[in-house]
């Protein structure tokens, strides 16, 4: 996309002792040649000052959450205003149709808050839903994703109302306005965005409203051409006047009910696009909930995550654990990677069988990261030698042995879309904001809700599709009537002495969890800055027989990670050899921030301060 997704999060200082040089703000290359005035705005990775600061993938959404803390809006305010322009300007990626997670830092209570505006199943869905009755196997994946039976009931909405309600201090008509200017206006098409749309091409054809709202005169957009979407900005404008009640109990809900249950597919397509089983009931049952974070302490530092249904502040706060009980020094990148890559394969072991909606299943959170737990999963971690994956997850029952016998089989990896995007803000008052938001794939089910400029999500494919053999260990993320499904999205935040001092985030699927704590490993371990943290090249272990990375990181250190029994392989994407877009800021001191986004994966992010520091 154009201004793909992630926006990382507040990146901040490690330990109080770590110095943090200033970097110069730069624009990356590659912006395609536009008429005057039709230059979309420029991108910065790095920018350092005071007042506020956002970081995230998009400058148009940078810019309005930057507006909105000028103009005395809090964090909160800032990170919805953002998130609703993100709907506009990377709307394969962020919707109203979709869902995702905040982790906000409150600095009048000191507190860590969550919100979850997971997605939820309908009531009609049961275990067998990705099942073919025709076949008895589960349904080829492109045919349900693109399907009303893919679509969760969104949550967007709920959460934005919600996180406003607890935590800002604008209503949600002001924090539309910029997000509906945008709509009106357009922006200009990259190639990046251009590339997302051709991928989607084939099924965008299919669903009529897609087509003529992404396909404009049936053909690909250009680059460098205006793309505008008054359906949205009407959408925006009657949210703003009827509240989130109108998706929820009126009008939008039955409209997008009867959409997922008859996709308005072109009669002339040959593509079978499933109904789903959302009913209008199914929206007037959803609300987003507040959550208490994950908590791990760190080398002095206390790392907060998203609980469940995500996995990833379980899974990072796991890991992380595994990873205190070694010393890691920043003189030996090639064993402080190989502890990292070890400490993921045991954390997804541990969150492929135990951790899904903890609504509806029991997830033994406490337990997984417990100092017993992860002191009995550190020992099975040899210095030079790589465990076989996968390997098999622990036993979390609180009777802890010094080892247990590292296993061989365990569940496949389920697919996990990585087409996230990721925010971070913070104010002038010290409140903090990680975003993570998202309709899953690029494009999501492709079914646009007719006459409303928005697409709908697929999360319900991040669902496990079948179940268990007999006899099998139990799946958590089976689907279930309205049961979240299980994500991998972690916003984290970290503070010092119950003070903030990094934020984080990424898009990136299954690889999300991997990122982010790599990243707080390049951070506190291996004593990079927070841009060369980002920067740095990334791998990710995910209890498979391969490590995956970027080439960069296999030119680097794949013959002595090999030497340890490593198996590394080119990420394939999508895209390519490209693992997340991460996006953070750091408190550097008080009153001091650096927001930082990547340099070049994805075409850049887009870091903005109120008051740049000279």
């Amino acid at each position: 996309m154009r201004r793909r997704a992630t926006v990382a999060l507040v990146a901040l200082t490690a330990t109080a002792a770590l110095a943090v040089p200033a970097v110069a703000a730069a624009v990356p290359p590659g912006s395609p040649v536009l008429p005057p005035g039709r230059r979309p705005p420029p991108k910065q990775p790095v920018a350092t000052g005071s007042g506020g600061a956002v970081s995230t993938v998009d400058p148009d959404a940078s810019r309005t959450a930057l507006d909105v803390l000028k103009g005395g809006g809090n964090a909160m305010d800032a990170a919805i205003a953002a998130g609703a322009t993100l709907g506009v300007t990377e709307p394969y990626v962020a919707a109203i149709g979709g869902g995702g997670y905040i982790t906000y830092y409150d600095a009048k209570t000191h507190r860590v808050s969550t919100i979850d505006g997971r997605e939820f199943a309908p009531d009609q869905m049961r275990e067998n839903a990705f099942i073919d009755p025709a076949t008895g196997k589960p349904l080829p994946f492109d045919q349900a994703v693109t399907s009303g039976l893919s679509v969760g009931v969104p949550g967007t909405l709920a959460q934005w109302d919600l996180a406003l309600r607890r935590f800002g201090s604008r209503d949600l008509d002001d924090v539309l306005r910029p997000a509906i200017k945008i709509a009106d206006r357009g922006f200009v098409v990259d190639q990046e965005f251009r590339d997302q749309t051709a991928v989607n091409e084939a099924r965008f054809r299919d669903i009529v409203p897609t087509r003529k709202l992404f396909l404009p005169n049936g053909k690909l957009p250009e680059v460098g051409s205006v793309l505008r979407n008054h359906d949205l900005a009407d959408t925006y404008r009657e949210l703003a006047k009827r509240g989130p009640d109108w998706l929820y109990k009126g009008g939008l809900g039955r409209e997008v009910a009867r959409t997922v249950a008859k996709p308005p597919v072109d009669p002339a397509a040959t593509r079978p696009v499933r109904p789903g089983l959302m009913t209008p009931a199914d929206l007037a049952a959803y609300s987003a909930v507040e959550r208490a974070p994950t908590h791990v302490p760190y080398r002095g530092l206390d790392v907060y995550g998203m609980p469940p249904s995500s996995s990833g502040g379980s899974t990072v706060g796991e890991a992380l654990g595994i990873l205190g009980n070694f010393r890691l020094d920043r003189r030996d990148p090639v064993t402080a990677l190989h502890y990292y890559l070890e400490a993921s394969k045991l954390a997804y072991a541990d969150r492929g069988r135990y951790v899904g909606d903890a609504d509806k299943i029991g997830v033994p959170l406490d337990e997984l990261l417990s100092p017993g737990f992860v002191r009995e999963r550190a020992c099975l971690i040899k210095p030079d030698e790589a465990a076989v994956a996968p390997v098999a997850p622990g036993t979390p029952d609180g009777r802890y042995e010094p080892c247990v016998p590292p296993g061989t089989q365990t569940r496949s990896l389920a697919f996990e879309g990585p087409q996230t995007t990721n925010l971070v803000v913070s104010d002038k008052w010290g409140n903090v904001v990680a975003y993570t938001m998202s309709i899953e794939q690029f494009g999501g089910s492709a079914i646009t809700v007719p006459g409303r400029g928005f697409l709908l999500n697929n999360q319900l494919t991040d669902f496990s599709f079948q179940p268990p053999p007999p006899g099998g260990a139990p799946d958590p993320n089976l689907p279930g009537p309205r049961k979240r499904p299980r994500s991998s999205m972690a916003p984290t935040l970290v503070l010092k002495d119950g003070q903030p001092r990094l934020a984080l985030g990424t898009p990136g699927g299954s690889t999300i969890i991997t990122t982010v704590l790599q990243i707080l490993v390049n951070r506190v371990d291996l004593g990079m800055n927070l841009p060369a943290a980002l920067a740095a090249p990334r791998a990710t272990q995910r209890n498979t027989p391969q490590v995956f990375a970027e080439q960069p990181f296999i030119d680097a250190y794949g013959r002595n990670l090999a030497a340890r029994g490593h198996r590394l392989e080119l990420f394939p994407g999508p895209p390519t050899g490209v693992i997340g877009a991460a996006t953070a800021l750091e408190v550097l001191r008080p009153g001091l921030v650096q927001a930082v986004a990547e340099p070049t994966r994805r075409g850049g992010g887009s870091a903005l301060v109120v008051r740049p520091a000279r």
